[in-house]
């Protein structure tokens, strides 16, 4: 096994600041599964969910965006996820995205936009690794 710059694994707490789920445009990819997951947590049917929180980017689905870059599930009042719990994968594995560990500076670079980068729990590189797109 190949073993990366973060061999001895990255430490990181989730601190709810919701800067991740705001400001500059972007995509939150989101798969069959991860609608009916955020339908259900919102109390929705499928399809009501898909036309009021879902477009299309060509064959593939992401979560709306309202006019300032936030995610529309994203509550700017409470600065918390809607849908915390039922949260889409790419939501969950932040920060450990392959472009944030691609080196130690995008990691540098990604802790200073996070402020949970470097503190709290662990995680090794195994749990890093297997939160990474096969």
């Amino acid at each position: 096994m190949k073993q990366h710059w973060y061999r001895d694994g990255l430490r990181f707490s989730c601190t709810g600041c919701g800067d991740c789920c705001t400001g500059a445009p972007g995509y939150v990819w989101v798969n069959r599964s991860e609608i009916a997951a955020l339908a259900n947590a919102l109390g929705m049917k499928v399809e009501e969910f898909e036309r009021q929180y879902v477009r299309a980017i060509g064959i593939r689905k992401s979560l709306k965006e309202r006019a300032n870059g936030d995610c529309v599930l994203f509550d700017a009042e409470t600065r918390r996820c809607r849908v915390y719990a039922a949260r889409p994968r790419q939501c969950r594995t932040w920060p450990f995205w392959a472009s944030n560990l691609a080196t130690p500076a995008a990691w540098a670079e990604t802790a200073e936009r996070c402020p949970g980068c470097n503190r709290g729990r662990l995680f090794s590189y195994q749990e890093i690794r297997e939160m990474l797109p096969r």
